[in-house]
């Protein structure tokens, strides 16, 4: 499907990722896909999304009007592209080191009428980062649209990966006295088509309101180091026959089920918090 040819020649340093990574806790690529790639991608969402609203648990709410979807690498075309992508694999390599696990591949959804967000991180600090001060998981972003502040872009307060609170659910909702500090410090990002991002997902951020008359479907990507648990909250099935296909570059780095026939994702990692208005 074809990556930007920039991107293929271009060399990553490992300096800069984790330069940005450890200190903003996001960076991103632009121009990483061609927009006729990323139309395929979208379609491919798509079709995914209508299966999952019709079976029981293969879509959660991630507040009103706003889906995620947990679903299986071979079908979506572009997968392989990803998890080959130069950058991406520079990345991976740079944080996580040379034995990355790719655990889920997913895309959130939040169409119009979707509300703002809490602001949160995607699960507890884990002691790597508490203690051993190190990032040991990243999720990838691949924007399906052009981003316009109507469509209620994703917000960031870089640099809070580090943030440690008490006293809030599941260690992931930083306590409402303590917002004031994301809202100074917030971004919203305003990826086109064709750009792919990363972030630790302990970066604090949140989904804003969606405005417009469009959804604005992202793909996500969750790679894990190897002393990460974030696998056991994902179901990534792969057909024997595809898993043969893939060249060893992805198979090698893929926590997977194998299974005869891809069986419908039931979703576990269930955020109640992100069910509750940001006011």
């Amino acid at each position: 499907m074809g990556t930007a040819k920039a991107t293929e020649e271009a060399q990553f340093e490992p300096a800069d990722i984790l330069r940005a990574l450890y200190g903003d806790g996001i960076t991103a690529l632009k121009g990483a896909f061609s927009r006729g790639w990323t139309q395929r991608m979208r379609e491919d969402i798509e079709i995914l999304f209508a299966e999952a609203r019709a079976v029981p648990g293969g879509a959660l709410p991630r507040g009103p009007q706003r889906w995620y979807v947990e679903v299986h690498p071979e079908r979506i075309r572009g997968f392989v592209d990803i998890a080959t992508h130069p950058w991406f694999v520079a990345v991976c390599e740079a944080v996580l080191g040379p034995d990355y696990r790719i655990v889920e591949i997913g895309f959130d959804i939040p169409f119009p009428g979707a509300a703002d967000q809490p602001w949160h991180r995607d699960f507890a600090v884990p002691e790597a980062t508490t203690r051993g001060r190190r990032l040991n998981s990243l999720a990838f972003n691949l924007t399906a649209v052009d981003t316009v502040v109507e469509m209620g872009p994703f917000e960031v307060a870089p640099g809070t990966q580090w943030d440690q609170f008490e006293g809030c659910a599941k260690g992931m909702f930083p306590p409402r006295a303590l917002w004031s500090r994301y809202i100074a410090r917030a971004q919203q990002k305003m990826p086109q088509m064709g750009d792919m991002s990363v972030r630790s997902a302990l970066t604090i951020h949140r989904g804003t309101a969606n405005r417009s008359d469009q959804p604005r479907p992202v793909l996500v990507v969750g790679v894990d180091a190897p002393d990460a648990t974030n696998s056991l909250h994902h179901d990534l099935q792969v057909t024997r026959s595809y898993l043969d296909s893939l060249p060893p570059q992805v198979r090698d780095h893929l926590t997977c089920r194998v299974v005869e026939r891809l069986e419908t994702v039931v979703q576990h990692h269930v955020i109640e918090g992100l069910l509750e208005p940001a006011y």
